[in-house]
Order: structure tokens, then sequence, then C-alpha cells
């Protein structure tokens, strides 16, 4: 696959769930995930990273772990690669940008390679795994690795 993402296509067991936003006069409540969500798998540790504007967090991805995220505050966008063995979708990119326009979880399985980058000043990610974070079971890339066929540079379309 060449190394623009296609938006368009989606990587087999990862899931976009739109979510909740109730607005009042005191604020707003932002639903994330529910014990009764279909999607919901279980409980490991929930925790918020803070990005800020052209930073980028990637790429990562975990052995057993399977993350939950949700562009709390600000945006960000968020690109998947699947190399996984045997995958129908291997070879796919997927880019998804989060935040208020789109505020969405999603759903990423083990074994599939994941970055964000911040878009706003600030932006807040919240992640709720199913397994505590252990590092001994985390591979890392640098994000400008040629591994994955992926440009973090803006793209003028």
């Amino acid at each position: 696959m060449s190394g623009a993402a296609d938006t368009g296509m989606t990587i087999e067991g990862v899931s976009v769930v739109p979510l909740r936003r109730i607005p009042d006069d005191r604020g707003t409540i932002f639903h994330m995930l529910r014990r009764t969500d279909p999607h919901f798998r279980e409980f490991g540790e929930i925790y918020f990273t803070s990005i800020y504007r052209d930073v980028i967090k990637a790429w990562h991805r975990h052995s057993e772990m399977t993350l939950n995220y949700a562009c709390i505050w600000g945006r960000v966008k968020l690109v998947l690669y699947d190399d996984r063995e045997g995958s129908s979708t291997r070879g796919v990119l997927m880019e998804r940008f989060l935040g208020p326009d789109d505020y969405s979880l999603v759903v990423i399985p083990p074994l599939v390679w994941n970055g964000i980058k911040g878009m706003t000043d600030v932006a807040i990610v919240a992640n709720c795994a199913t397994h505590p974070h252990d590092p001994a079971r985390t591979e890392r890339l640098d994000p400008k690795s040629s591994a994955i066929p992926y440009d973090w540079d803006v793209r003028h379309r």
C-alpha cells in the first residue's frame, strides 16, 4: 500500500463507535464506555494522555491489550496500521481525526500499530484499556520508521 492512508478503509477488529455528549448550563458530560456496551471487553486501566500540537506519539502496539481511545479535549489524528499475519486487512492504514466534530470511541485490538498526532495546542486522549500497561508486552517504533508506510506530514488535499 502507498504511504497515503485510505480513510475509507477499516481494519479487521477495529470499530468506531459514535459517543454521546450531553451539554447543559453547567458543562458537558462526555460518555466513553460502559460495561453494558456490546464492544466492552474487560477493564484493565484507564489513563489520559495529553499531546501538544504537531507532536507525534507513535508507533506502538500491544500483544494482549485492546485499546479504547476517545479524544475528550482538542483534536488528534489517530493512525492505525495492520501488519498482522493472517489478517484480512494486512497492509491497510486507517486514519481518523478525533475531536469535537468526531467524538467517537475507537476500539483497537491487540497487535495493531497505532499512533496519534496533536492537531490543537493541547489535546487529551482517554484510553480505557483491557489490561494494565506492561512495557514488556509493548512494541515501539519511531514515528518516521520505514516499517510502516505512513508520512505524518500535513498533506494539502
